[in-house]
């Protein structure tokens, strides 16, 4: 595009949201034009930078004219921030995750008709821990695997979505799916281990920006694939960077290692 890539952050006001913003006030790429926050929040109406800026935290309808969605809500906001972009046109970048298995079809299906990135994780380390995983579970099918992940004390959902996507390219690796393999729970005295199963262990607590580790384990050694992110910013920077790649971009169901592909 010749003009600056015209913005939307829904869930502007999360800490995620925050750190776009920050990103996006010195990014001549783009034009903040909606700071995207609930009806309840205490943020409605206010400066999104605290200052004479013009973009205030607003709602849903206040924002027109998008190239590109950044969502980083929650599952009802990603079907608010869904909407929009069918009706305009407009890519949609998500890293929403906890999602209904009709939110995941509704967004398979808009696919078609808009370009829909979708990553549970932006980091490029994540991308580069997952296809590691992959080839791990792939070269050693007979051992055992779990995945550990730990998070700050308010984050929602469980297992995350990025230990559910380390764990999905495991069971890929293996050529099965996550649903034939997982294991979300082991209490009182379920018995010997399934051979092939993927374990997942989820801890939750204090300020944890991110922390995955994959355990696969053999007879006699082990090996240990992990990534612990230490600074929130880094997804950040990762999903600006995907919205300026997916800014007129066709139709289809694109990923954070297409981007990463396309800058190497």
């Amino acid at each position: 595009m010749t003009r600056p890539i015209r913005l939307a952050i829904s869930g502007a006001s999360g800490r995620m949201g925050r750190a776009l913003l920050d990103l996006v006030r010195d990014d001549g790429r783009f034009e903040l034009v909606g700071a995207v926050v609930s009806s309840h929040s205490a943020h409605l109406g206010k400066s999104a930078y605290g200052d004479v800026s013009p973009v205030r935290f607003s709602e849903w309808n206040d924002v027109e004219g998008i190239d590109v969605w950044v969502d980083f809500s929650g599952p009802e906001g990603l079907a608010l921030a869904l909407d929009r972009c069918e009706a305009s046109g407009a890519a949609l970048v998500t890293g929403t995750t906890g999602l209904s298995a009709d939110l995941e079809q509704r967004l398979s299906r808009a696919a078609e008709r808009i370009a829909v990135l979708r990553a549970a994780n932006f980091s490029l380390g994540v991308a580069v821990l997952t296809r590691l995983l992959r080839e791990a579970a792939a070269a050693l099918p007979g051992w055992d695997l779990d995945i550990v992940e730990a998070h700050h004390n308010r984050k929602e959902d469980a297992p995350s979505g990025t230990a559910l996507a380390l764990g999905h390219a495991a069971a890929a690796g293996r050529g099965a799916t996550l649903d034939e393999l997982a294991v979300y729970a082991r209490e009182g005295r379920p018995g010997a281990r399934k051979a092939g199963t993927i374990g997942f262990a989820v801890v939750r607590g204090g300020d944890i920006v991110g922390e995955h580790q994959a355990l696969l384990m053999g007879q006699g050694e082990r090996i240990e694939l992990g990534h612990r992110a230490t600074d929130r910013s880094i997804f950040a920077r990762g999903a600006i960077e995907a919205a300026a790649w997916i800014a007129g971009r066709a139709p289809g169901s694109w990923t954070i290692e297409d981007v990463i592909a396309a800058n190497v």
